[in-house]
């Protein structure tokens, strides 16, 4: 029997809760909703006004994964979406997770979370964040990350800005900076001259080219999702990995402290008790008075 459940007066239908999803540690569907659920309050900010691209994996890491910016089949009609028109669909929209029923919702779908740097209050392309995705060629590490987040972190503040650490659930850091509303294109233009930068001043340590072939043992500066169309995973979303990784929120004083990848590797079970002990870590990406003008 499918079970329905009432979320603040919406039903939803939820589906093979028993289902394992995450294989090396046994977690299943039901358990993934729980998170979702858990952490909202510290998750729907992120997720709100802004219009959502799912990554799907509802076999599972090794089942098969899809791509989707389009509304999925079935979609209720009470879940908020906007029009993201697209040269292919000029009559594109996107869903936005507004509101704890469409969380819940949205993850009995079992999906990443990936959205813009931008909302859809704004006018269309205009950033209110700015992110630096570091990506470690192997064999380095995030440890590599670490080095090259705190030396990006030394730049924005040279010219004003403020930046904030998250882990990406997968081998390396994503740095947000809030920014004043500025166009998408100005902003990914900041981000790509900062991303040369550091590869000239640290040539061994950091590459800003995405070409494989100069990625090994160094850390990929990626400006790129800064661009309109572009997406970044979501703070707190879970990641399609044979563990439940989650995208999390990181200190500065854990950024510098890290010697092991493990030291920054987070589970769905951390994430509560790390929002008991430091709060929401990324809260002041929505104050508008920390918020700095893009050079």
């Amino acid at each position: 029997m499918t079970p329905i459940t009432e979320v603040a007066g919406r039903r939803i239908t939820l589906s093979n809760l028993g289902k394992v999803i995450h294989p090396a540690t046994g977690t299943t569907k039901g358990e993934l909703l729980h998170y979702y659920a858990t952490v909202e309050a510290a998750l729907l900010p992120h997720l709100r006004d802004r219009p959502v691209s799912f990554l799907r994996y509802p076999d599972g890491p090794g089942g098969q994964l899809f791509f989707t910016k389009n509304p999925p089949p079935g979609t209720p009609a009470w879940v908020a979406t906007t029009p993201v028109p697209r040269t292919e669909d000029p009559r594109a929209r996107q869903v936005m997770v507004q509101d704890l029923p469409s969380l819940v919702w949205a993850s009995n779908l079992v999906v990443e979370f990936h959205t813009p740097q931008w909302t859809a209050a704004a006018a269309p392309a205009v950033a209110d964040r700015l992110v630096l995705d570091l990506d470690p060629g192997a064999p380095a590490t995030v440890v590599d990350c670490c080095r090259v987040a705190l030396h990006l972190r030394e730049r924005l503040a040279a010219d004003g800005l403020e930046s904030f650490a998250k882990t990406s659930g997968s081998k390396g850091l994503h740095l947000l900076v809030p920014v004043v509303p500025t166009p998408s294109e100005r902003v990914s233009a900041y981000a790509k001259r900062l991303a040369v930068e550091a590869g000239a001043e640290l040539p061994r340590l950091v590459t800003h080219r995405m070409t494989r072939a100069l990625r090994a043992g160094k850390v990929f500066v990626d400006h790129s999702q800064n661009a309109a169309a572009k997406t970044t995973a979501t703070p707190y979303t879970l990641r399609a990995r044979e563990q439940p990784a989650v995208s999390a929120p990181v200190t500065w004083e854990e950024v510098e402290a890290c010697a092991a990848p493990a030291d920054l590797a987070f589970l769905m079970g951390d994430i509560a008790p790390r929002l008991e002990r430091y709060g929401e870590l990324l809260g002041p990406l929505f104050d508008a008075g920390r918020a700095g003008d893009v050079p």
